[in-house]
């Protein structure tokens, strides 16, 4: 034991990944679907804007709805854009980012 050939072949350190900026990657986004999932963000926060221009309304019920709906889909798809783009796939899991 004092030679060190019980832990020669156990111990062998274990290489790092290398570390990305922010742990941002593209590779589980490829071909059309990156440019789709950055545009669904942009485009629901415009309607988002879009229906704060709007000052007066008859019946402002779907108004309402339309606002709850696009400020939804704005903070999900941010959401999931995070969760594909950054080390959280990985974190969480495959099956349980599939589930969710």
């Amino acid at each position: 034991m004092e030679n060190g050939a019980v832990y020669g072949p156990t111990t062998e350190p274990h290489c790092k990944e290398p570390r990305r900026p922010c742990g941002c990657t593209r590779h589980r986004l490829k071909g059309w679907r990156l440019p789709a999932k950055v545009l669904q963000p942009f485009l629901s926060l415009l309607a988002v804007i879009f229906e704060e221009i709007v000052e007066d309304c008859s019946n402002c019920g779907g108004l309402y709805f339309f606002e709850f709906t696009s400020c939804t889909a704005f903070l999900l798809s941010l959401l999931i854009l995070c969760v594909y783009c950054t080390v959280a796939y990985e974190t969480f899991g495959k099956d349980k980012v599939e589930k969710v």
